[in-house]
């Protein structure tokens, strides 16, 4: 995610008593509906800023940026800590396959803002893989202590700790019909201008880079996330697909047969979008066995039979 915010912003026309507000954030786009007729765009880019001066690794004065190059007197704020204390439940649930700590590793393999190192070979990538674990940080009277190799990247679940940012202002304006959507990560609430639960479409895992859609999910005041690697990889220098998720177990960025996840939940948009990122980790059989003890995490999982057919999971 390259968190560089755009000042291109445009209001579509509305409906009666809902207003819709569109741009750009985070190196993608954002779509914010909401039951009032008060414009909130400039209280919206106030929390775009301030969010990414705390959490963009793009940025190089922001709080993670400071952290990662080692400034040990850097006072965190409430996004870093939210971030950070959310980031170690999944971790610890998760049992590693959500690590933030990673930060090298998606450096190393072109998917971050630091170096990319062409053609990883098996040591360069234990290396990377000995400088990683959360349980080697600390958050101390708002310091973080950490080893100096270790970098942090919370990009995976960025989005959706800012959709839940931006969601809580608008609870905080008694506004109880809303829908925040930044990159396809969703948070909603109550009903849209139909006076029915928001409707979205979870993508085709299509690998051809076109767009389309066959499932449609209606969401009850839930979150939703969705990650796949058939649509964000490159391939190096051998032809090789490198996908944009990595496995914090083997450090490897390989695809597996599970193309497309899903995560719905009763809660905050931040933790389906980490479970979706540790799921693509998992892989399918770990992370229906994850889903049978974490019934409150509902999801849909697309993913390619033996026969190279398109199957779907759901446990909703």
């Amino acid at each position: 995610m390259n968190c560089v915010s755009s000042t291109q912003k445009e209001q579509v026309e509305n409906k009666p008593s809902y207003t819709k507000l569109k741009g750009k954030i985070f190196g993608t786009t954002y779509y914010i509906v909401y039951k009032d007729t008060v414009n909130y765009q400039k209280e919206f880019d106030s929390i775009f800023s301030l969010f990414n001066n705390s959490l963009s690794t793009y940025t190089p004065n922001s709080i993670i940026s400071k952290v990662n190059q080692g400034d040990s007197t850097v006072v965190v704020d409430a996004y870093f800590i939210e971030a950070f204390e959310k980031a170690q439940k999944i971790y610890k649930d998760t049992e590693g396959y959500f690590d933030p700590t990673i930060g090298k590793l998606i450096n190393a393999y072109g998917f971050g803002s630091g170096e990319t190192i062409k053609n990883l070979s098996e040591n360069e990538i234990q290396t990377l893989l000995d400088s990683k674990g959360f349980e080697k940080v600390t958050l101390k009277e708002n310091k973080v202590l950490k080893p100096e190799n270790i970098e942090f990247n919370v990009n995976a679940f960025a989005k959706g700790l800012g959709i839940d940012v931006i969601g809580r202002f608008i609870e905080k304006q008694q506004i109880k019909d809303y829908l925040v959507e930044i990159g396809g990560e969703i948070r909603a609430r109550g009903k849209n201008s139909e006076n029915v639960f928001w409707r979205l479409g979870i993508d085709d895992p299509n690998t051809d880079q076109t767009r389309s859609y066959s499932r449609v999910i209606s969401l009850k005041n839930q979150s939703m996330a969705t990650s796949g690697n058939y649509r964000k990889f490159r391939l190096n220098e051998k032809g090789e697909k490198i996908v944009h998720t990595v496995n914090p177990k083997t450090g490897m960025a390989q695809e597996s047969n599970l193309l497309s996840v899903s995560v719905l939940k009763e809660g905050d948009c931040a933790d389906v979008d980490a479970y979706a990122t540790a799921f693509l980790a998992m892989g399918l059989e770990k992370t229906k066995s994850f889903l049978t003890t974490h019934p409150e995490l509902k999801v849909v999982l697309l993913f390619s039979n033996d026969k190279g057919e398109i199957e779907e999971y759901s446990n909703r």
